[in-house]
């Protein structure tokens, strides 16, 4: 009963077939293989216009990497409090773009409100240098609540950062789960929106270690080969991030294991909400189910072999507990079974002794 995160499971079968099938003899090393030029092309088509695409080996470099191309002297990055990018990067942000900081913005459920983005952003006059000055605004999609914005909220935040002139950098490391959940196009979710740049990532859905840096507009990259180089992230053997990611896209599998880790969390819901013990924290949007139990109840759970994570309540006013209750993380991957969860779902009953009253 895995649902620590997806980054516990392994690779998709396809994926690692790919890497085996390009394994043996020799191409062109740091991305100048035709498997690494024939990619570029498919992520032009992926994105329905022409983009430049870096291949990096993790989500942390992949988001830090593209905002040093977007970086500024005494930058800022307009970003939720609880993004990836503040609260589990270590800092790479601000130490790979040499001293960007990050503006933390409040939202319900890991989003932004557009009126507080409005708002920190204008506290910043560009013309004031002691308080440094706006570089970016960054989304991530889906949330690292489980939830995802919807194509209108990302176009609201789009349209701020056009009036305000600075890029709009997306966080994807759950691109593909969002994407599924909104039925929408790659192109819809980004650019259409008003995305400059995203880092689409593969690790969590499938791959081994695979992820892209996407810019929408190509000469905004110009120096992002130099930035890769530097940050010791231009792998030399490239062709097997390329291998991973051209069994990613191929049939639409990366769709397909994205749609079955969202059918798996809905499934997940659909037992806690039949608990008369465990509760939905709030709606999941992704493949990320945060549920409230008892303490009690959930060391319980743990050692009888299921695996999830206590979590932070994102706002103590907004999520009153009992006593003796935490919040819980459970998430789900292109490996959850059916039976893994139904298993779950017997424990949740057979241990839920806590009066929640």
């Amino acid at each position: 009963m895995m649902f620590a995160s997806d980054n516990w499971a392994g690779a998709a079968p396809e994926v690692s077939d790919s890497i085996a099938r390009h394994a043996a003899g020799s191409s062109p090393a740091y991305g100048e293989s035709e498997l690494d030029r024939s990619l570029e092309r498919r992520f032009n088509e992926l994105f329905e216009r022409e983009v430049a695409v870096f291949f990096v080996g993790t989500g942390t470099a992949a988001n830090s990497l593209s905002l040093t191309a977007l970086n500024r002297p005494g930058g800022m990055v307009f970003c939720h409090r609880q993004a990836h990018l503040v609260e589990d990067e270590c800092g790479a942000p601000e130490f790979l773009t040499g001293g960007a900081r990050m503006a933390p913005i409040a939202g319900d459920l890991g989003k932004m409100h557009s009126d507080s983005l409005e708002s920190a952003i204008r506290r910043y006059d560009p013309s004031f240098v002691h308080h440094g000055q706006p570089m970016a605004i960054s989304v991530t999609q889906s949330t690292e609540l489980g939830t995802s914005y919807s194509l209108s909220e990302l176009q609201q935040i789009g349209s701020i950062a056009r009036d305000h002139e600075l890029p709009l950098h997306m966080d994807g490391a759950r691109f593909a789960n969002a994407l599924v959940r909104l039925d929408a196009s790659p192109a819809d979710m980004t650019w259409r929106a008003g995305v400059d740049v995203v880092c689409f990532g593969g690790t969590k859905n499938g791959c081994w270690c695979a992820e892209a840096i996407v810019f929408f507009h190509p000469q905004h990259a110009s120096q992002l080969p130099f930035i890769r180089k530097r940050a010791a992230q231009l792998f030399s053997k490239s062709r097997f991030i390329a291998a991973q990611f051209h069994a990613y896209l191929d049939d639409d599998l990366w769709l397909r294991l994205a749609r079955h880790a969202n059918t798996m969390a809905d499934r997940l819901v659909d037992l806690i909400e039949a608990s008369p013990r465990a509760r939905l924290a709030w709606p999941c949007q992704s493949n990320e189910v945060f549920v409230t139990m008892a303490e009690s109840d959930a060391a319980a759970l743990a050692e009888s072999g299921a695996k999830f994570y206590p979590w932070p309540r994102p706002d103590a006013d907004a999520l009153s507990l009992p006593n003796g209750w935490g919040l819980y993380r459970l998430v789900t991957s292109f490996a959850t079974t059916p039976g893994e969860v139904d298993q779950f779902g017997a424990l949740i009953q057979a241990h839920s002794v806590s009066d929640p009253a």
